[in-house]
């Protein structure tokens, strides 16, 4: 498609002040443009901007400025060899396995304490548990406050096994389900008590590191957080942060 047909440098002139916009006012600007009403027509030149790196989907039908950057997060040997020993002995059950030194890119004080996460499905979560404990791993079962603060041991590595939540949105790397973004970016923010060291302004750190590095799907996020009977209160957070949207 010729750039003439995307007019470009009008597309950015009409848009210059929104961070967000939707399909509907892409739609009314070639509409404006050139009298372009045919969706299929329309929808071929948002593809066309996408791949040129002029836009990039930041949710269903929302587009802003810029060229999509994936992260994806680092999935060590440990991580693969735990995840298909929980896979090959429980291969029904959803898991996302990761370890939580992957804040360590977005935060500005690094933490010392990590550990290994293993969600799994509520029905499955307290059978693994056991499955791991047989195997000699240092492993607890939604720890407390408490027996976080008290009972992890220090340099070993630190298994900790919870409820997956259902349509959590996880990831694909390689052959294992893991950590995305948008997961994330939630979980830090609805569970105070596991991800301490990285609440008050190590979160809003985080946050923006997050959004100033890479694409996250907002509303893949706000999904997820409904899920989490949060939506309102992340929302809300969320639109606090400098780098949103950009």
């Amino acid at each position: 498609m010729t750039k003439d047909r995307l007019n470009i440098n009008n597309f950015k002139k009409y848009f210059k002040d929104k961070e967000v916009f939707e399909t509907a006012d892409i739609v009314s600007f070639y509409h404006i443009i050139d009298g372009q009403k045919k969706s299929t027509t329309v929808n071929w030149r948002i593809y066309s901007l996408i791949q040129k790196g002029v836009l990039q989907r930041v949710g269903h039908g929302k587009f802003s400025f810029g060229k999509s950057t994936i992260y994806i997060p680092e999935t060590s040997p440990k991580i693969k060899i735990l995840f298909n020993k929980i896979h090959n002995n429980f291969p029904f059950c959803r898991i996302c396995v990761w370890h939580t030194s992957v804040f360590n890119e977005f935060m500005q004080h690094l933490t010392g304490k990590f550990f290994y996460l293993i969600e799994v499905e509520k029905d499955s979560a307290e059978a693994v548990f056991y499955f791991l404990k047989e195997q000699h791993f240092d492993v607890f079962l939604t720890p407390n406050q408490e027996i976080l603060d008290k009972y992890l041991p220090e340099n070993k590595d630190i298994y900790i096994v919870k409820p997956l939540v259902s349509e959590s949105p996880t990831q694909k790397v390689g052959n294992i389900y893991t950590i995305s973004l948008e997961k994330m970016l939630v979980d830090v923010f609805c569970e105070e008590t596991l991800f301490a060291t990285q609440q008050g302004s190590e979160m809003r750190t985080i946050f923006s590191e997050v959004l100033r590095k890479y694409t996250v799907n907002r509303s893949k996020m706000l999904r997820y957080a409904d899920r989490r009977k949060k939506r309102t209160d992340f929302d809300n957070y969320l639109k606090t942060i400098s780098y949103y949207h950009h």
